[in-house]
């Protein structure tokens, strides 16, 4: 074989697996939250700054049926003030300063509600939206989701089974994804994830394998890692061929990784 011919071959090797790895996403876990405070229109707006594919946020219901973007099911940590999401009105906690114990600048930085951060969804970039409350919030999800005219670019996720399930249902259309950080009870799971007609898989990173990432592909499932932030478990996945993968840095992980 001539010199030339071996080193366009190598080429074509190395530029293939580039191609490969390019597929992977990076997903913003509760926006830009290394830098900005989590789950806030500041650091929504960061991660997509920053170049990461998606955005994920976690969503509660309030009192009077408001979607609050929030990950706890209190305000304590994010706010210093404690009150439980579910027993309180919007109002009150919209005066809330979700900014200032991450950083003075951000002071004043309120709880969004979900179509705030929809409305600065960029074109070309997506939003995972991760459901904390339980199965009723989907009625009041779908009011937000019905308005928006951004479908195409919104995705959902949930540990618990059964919102997840409906959310499906709700959203035919729409990306649904099971949250598991088990491998046992993904692989009781695996039938009824896709007798469910649910998308894909979003694991704990920890638990994917090869027999994971085989029995997805079996059932033509997407597979989502979270919550990665160490470039060689990052490499590790993007081997075995993960659609998409969470981290708190996705601009540095992106770095590190090609």
């Amino acid at each position: 074989m001539k010199l030339s011919t071996i080193v366009f071959l190598s080429f074509f090797s190395f530029a293939f697996s580039l191609n490969a790895n390019a597929q992977v996403q990076f997903i913003a876990h509760r926006g830009g939250s290394y830098v900005a405070p989590e789950n806030t229109l500041a650091s929504a707006k960061l991660g997509w700054k920053l170049g990461a594919d998606a955005v994920e946020v976690d969503i509660h219901l309030s009192k009077d049926n408001r979607i609050m973007v929030i990950h706890d099911s209190n305000t304590k940590r994010t706010t210093g003030q404690d009150y439980k999401v579910q027993e309180t009105n919007s109002d009150v906690l919209r005066q809330l300063d979700a900014g200032s114990l991450k950083d003075e600048k951000y002071k004043g930085e309120k709880i969004p509600f979900l179509e705030e951060i929809i409305d600065h969804l960029p074109s070309g970039q997506k939003l995972v939206i991760e459901l904390k409350s339980r199965k009723e919030i989907v009625p009041f999800l779908k009011n937000v989701i019905d308005k928006c005219g951004k479908k195409d670019q919104l995705l959902f996720i949930c540990f618990d089974w059964e919102t997840i399930v409906e959310t499906k249902k709700t959203f035919p259309e729409m990306g649904s994804y099971w949250l598991c950080g088990n491998k046992e009870e993904l692989m009781k799971k695996m039938q009824d994830i896709s007798a469910n007609k649910l998308d894909g898989i979003d694991l704990k990173y920890s638990i994917i394998d090869q027999e994971v990432m085989d029995q997805a592909k079996k059932r033509k499932l997407d597979v989502v890692a979270y919550t990665v932030n160490n470039p060689e478990e990052a490499k590790r996945l993007i081997n075995l061929g993960v659609k998409a993968i969470t981290t708190d840095r996705p601009d540095w992980l992106k770095s590190q990784v090609y």
